[in-house]
């Protein structure tokens, strides 16, 4: 049986595999050689944030992608999934900004925080070792996903070889992170569990019977029987283009007897919507390759 360390460095090579750079979260802490943050309760890489915003909207000012992400880096409300929709709502629209443009008029515009369209405009990151300072001192989850500098997802994983500590003791970590350090959690689109063998994802606001396993990585058919499910919710749901179709499409937000919550897709339904489409969009192009035909 592997140990906790054993299965967090096998998780990183297989987001490596998907095509994620990797970092330890030592070598880029404030205190480092090289920092991307201000301090420890910092949870967004600016310089990173900075760059890909000037790749996906390069006719927007600099100095207008500077306020934006100063904007987006201070939550609206004490109530962390109001902030996670808000968040969510600029992720889907981008972030409205007026400025002068080179010949002094003013200008609206909308800055948009991730490239849906080009997957080759957004930088995949992974980190472990990510430490930050919340309400009770430092806390350090065990892997956090980054797209384009944004912590879009946490992983927190369990000793598969500790009997007491199953994926529900993940489960109840989240919650204790998410009461403590809210701000990492403003940006989340997904949370993951996993004690090795069992490995599951929900949303921000799900209870542990919502938090399910992706058994899928390409399509619907694409099961693989690995050893861990872990591997396979890497593999299937992070890799970047389906992750970046996820985030897009199959998250939505409702209001349930007064309360907000989130509700993302299970791998079934994702797969199946896309297929849908896909034999949808087919269908569609058959008509003008008929009338093509029958012109020629």
């Amino acid at each position: 049986m592997i140990t906790e360390d054993q299965l967090e460095q096998l998780c990183l090579e297989w987001f490596q595999g998907n095509g994620y750079d990797y970092i330890s979260g030592y070598d880029i802490a404030p205190d480092s050689a090289a920092p991307e943050r201000s301090d420890y309760h910092q949870v967004l890489l600016h310089g990173r944030l900075l760059s890909q915003l000037e790749v996906i909207n390069p006719h927007i000012p600099v100095a207008m992608l500077e306020l934006v992400i100063q904007q987006i880096a201070k939550p609206e409300t004490p109530v962390l999934i109001k902030n996670n929709k808000a968040f969510h709502q600029m992720l889907m629209e981008g972030v409205k900004v007026s400025y002068k443009n080179g010949q002094g008029d003013e200008v609206n515009d909308y800055v948009r925080l991730i490239d849906f369209d080009q997957l080759e405009n957004n930088q995949f990151l992974v980190v472990n070792q990510f430490t930050i300072t919340g309400s009770k001192g430092n806390r350090r989850p065990d892997i956090v996903v980054f797209i384009n500098g944004l912590p879009i997802a946490v992983l927190e994983l369990k000793n598969p070889a500790d009997q007491n500590a199953d994926i529900f003791k993940a489960y109840d970590q989240l919650q204790t992170y998410k009461d403590e350090i809210p701000d990492l959690f403003t940006f989340n689109e997904a949370l993951v569990i996993s004690d090795g063998i069992n490995a599951s994802v929900g949303s921000l606001t799900a209870n542990k019977e919502r938090f399910l396993p992706w058994k899928t990585v390409d399509n619907e058919n694409d099961k693989p029987l690995f050893e861990y499910q872990l591997e396979t919710l890497v593999k299937g749901f992070f890799k970047p283009e389906l992750l970046l179709d996820y985030i897009h499409h199959f998250v939505l937000f409702e209001d349930a007897d007064g309360s907000l919550i989130k509700k993302i897709a299970g791998y079934h339904q994702f797969h199946a919507v896309r297929e849908a489409v896909k034999a949808t969009v087919i269908a569609a192009q058959q008509p003008e390759q008929n009338m093509v035909a029958e012109s020629c």
